[in-house]
């Protein structure tokens, strides 16, 4: 286990195919937050301050993502998951993940049953999204044209919009949070080149496999989020044994950033549901 000399906050662990870092704060029973793609831990900031108290809290950063090390063959991010939690020696893990990271947590429930106790999802489904709202087909396309053209301000300001959503414009997102993501996904896309291959391996089959996911499920909304979003969440929980869905008010793809208080709330509520452990309490972030 190493400490980063670039980030002091973080541990590694040395992997055949470079280092994996992530956070590990608290003790008791384990709460693995697995953040959206192109951000990294730090968007849990305010989870883990309130959940360390009485969790043990593993906030990764995905390959590629933060200070892990950029993929230079084929991998799966559940995989990356799973080597975490082993290395840890901790298991069955509660997953809590928004968006990327959700899928990586239905992935994990699907591939390493025993190693999960329990999976929360926000603003996705599976690893499998699909999208058919106008809205995200714009914002996509956009996105896509940017990058093509090596428009890095244009790719950030497109994928800064889904903290808006499309209710709202992004003057309407707290002005912290909006330049924090803007910075983590600038971090992220400034570790990769143009033309760099996607190593990832998808997981197969997961919409078809869902209803084998045996643990309890919660999906935590924004309101505001995009429908393509909601609908996939909405999908999962109806898809699984044990699945139920809440939603946060005057928030969109990024609930736990915009409205901590009450995610961190209806998260340590599902938490207590969970069975064969005491009442759960945790401090309020605002």
């Amino acid at each position: 286990m190493l400490v980063s000399a670039e980030h002091p906050e973080m541990l590694s662990f040395v992997t055949s195919d470079g280092s994996l870092a992530y956070r590990d704060s608290g003790e008791g029973p384990p709460l693995v937050l697995l953040h959206a793609g192109f951000f990294d831990h730090s968007m849990w900031d305010a989870q883990i301050g309130a959940f360390a108290p009485r969790y043990r809290v593993i906030a990764p950063d995905a390959r590629g993502h933060g200070a892990s090390s950029n993929a230079t063959r084929p991998f799966r991010p559940a995989d990356d998951l799973a080597a975490l939690l082993r290395r840890l020696d901790v298991g069955p893990a509660v997953l809590v993940g928004v968006s990327m990271g959700g899928g990586t947590a239905v992935d994990a429930a699907l591939e390493y049953p025993e190693l999960v106790r329990a999976v929360v999802v926000s603003g996705v489904g599976t690893s499998e999204p699909y999208f058919e709202d106008p809205w995200s087909l714009e914002v996509l396309g956009e996105q896509n044209e940017a990058l093509a053209a090596g428009d890095i301000e244009g790719w950030l300001n497109g994928h800064v919009r889904f903290a808006a959503g499309p209710h709202r414009s992004l003057g309407d997102v707290d002005t912290d949070v909006a330049n924090r993501l803007r910075a983590m996904a600038f971090r992220t896309i400034s570790k990769h080149t143009a033309g760099e291959p996607d190593h990832r391996v998808p997981v197969p089959r997961t919409w078809q496999r869902a209803a084998s996911i045996d643990v309890p499920v919660l999906a935590i909304n924004g309101a505001l989020d995009v429908s393509d979003h909601i609908a996939m969440a909405e999908r999962l929980v109806h898809a699984v044994p044990d699945g139920r869905a809440v939603s946060v008010e005057n928030t969109a793809h990024f609930p736990n950033m915009e409205q901590p208080t009450e995610f961190n709330a209806l998260l340590a509520r599902f938490l207590d549901t969970l069975p064969n452990r005491g009442p759960m309490c945790v401090e309020e972030q605002n």
